[in-house]
This record gives C-alpha cells, structure tokens and sequence, in this order.
C-alpha cells in the first residue's frame, strides 16, 4: 500500500487557485546535483541538504495624479543587497480549469469580489513599485485573461514610466481571441501552461476540455511576433514524462521556449515523491535524443536553467524547485488578487497594500524585504511535517 506524504506548510494566502502560477514561477527549491533516480533517496538527500547555494485601443484612462519619474530606490532592496525589481500581480483567484495538481474538481472557496483589487487600486499600488525601481510586472491568476477589464489594466500599467517589460502566465484558454487587443495594449511577454501534448491527457489533468484552445493560443502569439513564446509544462512521472522529448520537438521550427518545471509539493495536491522527476534525469532524456543540445548564458535572477538544441529555433529550459534552490538571486515580490503583499511565496510574513496610508505602506514594504531570507523561509523539508 502506498504511503501518503502529507506536507503541512506555514499559512500562506495563496490557496488552490494560485497554484498554477506558484508551479510555473517557483522561486525556491533546495541544493542536489545527484543522478540518483530513487525518489525516496533524493528526497532524504535534500532534507540534509540545508546551507544555501549561490547559485489607443481602450476607453480607459491613465489616472493623471501618478508620479511619471521613477528614481531608484532603496525600499526594494534586502538586507543581502538583492534589488527585487520584478512584481506579479495576481489578478484574480477565479480559474476556468480544475487541474488536478491544482484543486479539487468541485473548486475552493474564493475571497468576495467586493475585496479584490479594482483596477485602480491595481494601477496605483503597480505605480508605487515602478516608481520604486520595479521595470518587470507579470499578470496571474487564477486565470488572469478570465478578468474582464483586463484589457484596461494592461493599458494603465504598460504606461508607467520606468516599466520595461508587462508579461501574464496563462492557461490559454481564451488567450487567442484577447491576445490581438492585449498586444495593443502594452502586453510583451507570454507565458502559456500546458502540460501534455495529448488532447485526452489534457482533459484528465484539467478536467476540462481545451486542448486545441491552448494550442491556437500558442500559435496566435508566435503569429503576433512574440519571441519566445514560453510553454510551462508541470512534468509529473506516470503522466507526461514520456512527452518530454515530444515538447522538444515544438522548439525545431518555433521561437518556443519549453520550460520543464519539476512537480512541487503543496497543501492539498497528495502531493507523492514517486511523482517527481528530478532535473538531472529530464536533461538526461533530452540529451540521449538530442546530444546537440548546449547550455546556454542564464541571467543572475533567472529561475530556469536554459539550454538550445542545435538548429532549433526555439530553447529548453528547466526550472529545478525541487532540486536546486535559486532563491539566492531572487528579485521577485508578489501582490495576491485580495491586495495582500508578499516577498516569498512560501513565507508566512505579509501584509495589506490597500491602506490609505502610503507612507506606512512604504515603510511596511522596506520591513518585509529588509526581514527576508536568503533562502526560502519554509526550507521545504526542514520545516515541512514529512510523513513517509
């Protein structure tokens, strides 16, 4: 009889509806370089493993009082000199798929509408970073596209002075038909989840249908001139790790950046260890049937590793949450759909950004950086309660 392992993490706002985003854009993990293919080894590994490792087209309207310079400042920086330049937005809890590794089929308990954030509230408090130093926002959800104005918003933040770069992560559903309007609004980075390549398998995961949807999403941004288009793919043993070498393929001809995530554990999703596929054996895969494939220069804040296939248009990328930490050069700060602020997924330490009160909101922001760990604050296995 297979053991359950049961993961019971510090209170964390985001619930089932945010965990589509939290897989794709992790920003901790812990520290392995090992090959071992026993499940039940690496994680014993990983939880001795504790130091950290180096490693015009709307009617809406600008609102005129927002400050148009944006002077560097010290309240995005941590007390290990970390600059978090980079802000996602979380537009709504609401999604319009059920996928299994992210909440149950009958769906979760939502905060009320009345206390999500307006779109001017969104406006306002993106302001305030992009005054501060933020250059990066990225819209999520829940599904972001599902918003109805958010058309509106992408306009009223691709106008901050000082933003370089306004990108969603989506499940693309409904993302081809709003992505011609989106792009004219300021929209400059896509990043679209799909996790098989198989219309059925996409239906058991989701349990819904839409397969063909995401992949007319897909071709609808290359089509727009995004490049890459990013594709996040949940890889999960069992279920579509055998695809792995197929997600490849769409990199030939396409400026398609694969990126394989590893499969996180979280309260709620009977999260199994067997499930995992390790970084070190997806690469292996990759390289048996692509021995051309080259490491290519990462970023000092990327999250994933990135790679390119001779000839290939596109590029591979890994994302190692579970296996290799990168929280060392994090720049990453998250504001949740109810307004509440948060400078680690995983931390327990946030607050609400709706007060009226801007300069307590600044000084309250400087705290929750300047408190930050270098490392992710729940250290996955150390301070989870790991039932093997």
């Amino acid at each position: 009889m297979m053991k359950r392992h049961v993961f019971k993490f510090a209170r964390s706002r985001m619930g089932f509806a945010d965990f589509n985003c939290f897989l794709v854009d992790f920003e901790t993990g812990s520290c392995s370089t090992s090959r071992n293919s026993d499940s039940k080894g690496l994680l014993s590994h990983q939880m001795n493993a504790s130091a950290p490792r180096m490693c015009s087209t709307s009617c809406a309207k600008v609102p005129e009082d927002l400050p148009k310079d944006n002077p560097v400042s010290d309240m995005l920086l941590d007390s290990f000199g970390r600059l978090h330049t980079y802000l996602r937005i979380s537009l709504t809890e609401r999604c319009n798929l059920r996928c299994q590794y992210c909440m149950p089929a009958e769906g979760v308990d939502l905060t009320p509408s009345p206390k999500i954030l307006s779109q001017n509230e969104i406006v306002r408090l993106a302001n305030l970073f992009v005054s501060s130093g933020v250059d990066k926002i990225r819209l999520t959800g829940g599904e972001p596209t599902i918003r109805k104005d958010i058309e509106d918003i992408c306009l009223h933040l691709s106008n901050l002075n000082g933003l370089k770069t306004l990108a969603i992560t989506t499940n693309g559903i409904t993302l081809a038909r709003k992505l011609p309007k989106l792009k004219e609004c300021g929209l400059t980075s896509v990043n679209i989840s799909l996790d098989t390549l198989v219309p059925a398998k996409f239906e058991f995961m989701t349990r819904r249908k839409g397969h063909q949807k995401v992949m007319e999403s897909i071709n609808a941004a290359i089509d727009l001139g995004y490049n890459p288009v990013k594709v996040n793919c949940v890889v999960m043993r069992g279920f579509n790790d055998d695809e792995i070498c197929d997600f490849v393929e769409l990199t030939r001809d396409k400026p398609i950046n694969i990126r394989f995530i590893e499969f996180m554990p979280f309260d709620g999703n009977v999260w199994n260890v067997k499930k995992l596929v390790p970084y070190s054996e997806m690469l292996d895969r990759v390289v048996k049937r692509f021995p051309d494939l080259k490491r290519l220069q990462d970023h000092p804040t990327d999250t994933a590793k990135n790679f390119r296939v001779d000839e290939h248009a596109g590029a591979v990328s890994f994302i190692t949450s579970m296996t290799e930490h990168f929280c060392a050069g994090c720049n990453r700060l998250r504001l949740l759909a109810d307004g509440n602020f948060k400078v680690c997924l995983f931390g327990p330490s946030e607050f609400n950004c709706l007060n009226s009160n801007m300069p307590k909101n600044l000084e309250a922001i400087r705290s929750s950086l300047w408190g930050r760990s270098y490392t992710c604050p729940l250290d996955f296995y150390q301070q989870c309660n790991v039932v093997m």
